[in-house]
């Protein structure tokens, strides 16, 4: 199967693609909380666990980092209106590319992490 991409590789990539989404966000002007802004450290050192951890539970940390965000969004969208507002243009063509980037790429982990979990846990079980 040469030159295909795993779950898990796909988990990775998500994360990778949500932490550029942050970046962007955060290059547009978006102000965060915090210098840097902690999504992009998270995501960041998610993609690397989940890259180089070789336990069979490793994806689902990136699921887990995908559905956090996601519940990140949706309570700042309800409470300050940021998040949507972000989708909606408020922070200007860039606070919309990097929340679309940011929605995109942790929802690719949220669901590749979910089945990269439940695949290698079959492997694991079965190689014993």
């Amino acid at each position: 199967m040469r030159g295909t991409v795993s779950a898990r590789g796909l988990t990775v990539l998500g994360l990778v693609v949500g932490a550029l989404g942050i970046g962007t966000l955060w290059a547009s002007g978006v102000e965060f909380p915090f210098y840097p802004p902690p999504g992009l450290l998270i995501l960041g050192a998610g993609a690397v666990f989940v890259a180089l951890a070789t336990w069979s539970w490793a994806p689902a940390v990136g699921a887990f980092l995908g559905l956090f965000v996601i519940a990140g969004f949706v309570l700042s969208s309800v409470a300050s209106g940021a998040g949507t507002g972000n989708l909606t243009g408020d922070a200007g063509t860039g606070g919309v590319i990097g929340t679309v980037l940011q929605l995109v790429g942790v929802g690719v982990a949220l669901v590749a992490g979910s089945v990269a979990a439940r695949v290698e846990a079959r492997r694991s079980r079965a190689s014993r």
